[in-house]
């Protein structure tokens, strides 16, 4: 058995077994997060497309689905699934935008267009403004199972994630995964092979946004509620900071970077108030100095196996 998928099995038993040495509702924040950073992570480490507006799909999917289950009635999978088809809906019209520029101008885009999202949401009516959205029922899973119970739910949104971290590795190990790395790494050769860089791109930036969708629609689901924080530019900061703590490029970083800064928000927030920003902006710097790779990349480097060199082949004197 590959090394690979004897790692991948024992997280997952962790990952299953969590919920006993930890709070559910923590945990399932943690995997929102995660599963948000794995799919920024596709856009800016695998296609290297550095999006400032990112929350938007986070914060919008969020009162999509928040509204659809509060409001119309939605069963919990309807709602998650209308808010990703929200999020890369907005997603096909922000990147097609956006992809019409490159570098610094492309990330400058997106964080314009983001703050557009964030003052809608601020005025329309069945967000709730500055009070945010309220109430949002977790009902019952295909109008069966309840997920009124905090294990339950766990359990549905560790496959939730699962599903969304599988989705994204099939991406990145595919052909077109493949020609995204393409584009990363030299878009004039991608361009000068024939490729339609243009389309790849808003391909890669359509899922990225509808799997983050995905993870805001979970963690209002999780939460019962949606407030403005998730559309701000901050929380476009803060998943920048947790996929490279954890390892830009890596396939197992953001969801790393994700459980770092997430943690420490949970744990510091009651002591340490607003100092919590610094930390974790202090975190970011040393990272960046030192730990240029992140986390699980250093780890790798650190960890990587080596194939000892043959011996020198001795010719025989007869």
């Amino acid at each position: 058995m590959r090394r690979g998928t004897v790692l991948n099995l024992v997280l997952l038993a962790l990952a299953i077994l969590a919920p006993a040495v930890g709070y559910p509702v923590f945990l399932m924040k943690v995997l929102c997060f995660a599963l948000f950073a794995c799919a920024f992570n596709l856009l800016i480490g695998y296609t290297g497309l550095l999006s400032f507006g990112h929350a938007a799909f986070l914060g919008s999917a969020g009162y999509a689905a928040g509204h659809a289950m509060k409001v119309w009635g939605f069963t919990p999978e309807l709602g998650l699934v209308f808010g990703a088809v929200v999020a890369g809906l907005l997603g096909f019209v922000i990147g097609g935008l956006a992809i019409r520029r490159s570098g610094i101008y492309f990330s400058m885009v997106t964080l314009a267009l983001s703050q557009m999202v964030y003052f809608f949401c601020l005025q329309a009516p069945f967000t709730g403004g500055e009070d945010g959205l309220q109430g949002v029922p977790r009902g019952k899973l295909f109008g069966v199972l309840p997920l009124d119970n905090d294990l339950t739910l766990y359990y549905v949104v560790l496959a939730i994630f699962i599903l969304g971290f599988w989705l994204i590795h099939r991406t990145i190990h595919s052909p077109f995964g493949q020609v995204l790395k393409a584009i990363r790494e030299n878009e004039a050769r991608a361009l000068s092979l024939g490729y339609d860089v243009d389309r790849y791109k808003l391909v890669a930036f359509v899922i990225s946004a509808a799997l983050s969708g995905l993870a805001g629609a979970t963690k209002t689901l999780v939460l019962g509620f949606e407030t403005l924080t998730d559309v701000h530019w901050h929380m476009s900061g803060e998943v920048v900071l947790m996929t490279l703590v954890g390892g830009l490029g890596t396939v197992w970083g953001p969801v790393v970077g994700a459980a770092v800064i997430v943690t420490l928000q949970n744990e510091l927030a009651d002591k340490v108030g607003a100092w919590v920003t610094v930390i974790t902006g202090a975190i970011f710097v040393v990272c960046v100095l030192a730990f240029r790779r992140g986390i699980v990349g250093e780890l790798a480097a650190l960890f990587k196996v080596r194939k000892p060199e043959p011996a020198p082949v001795v010719a025989s004197d007869s």
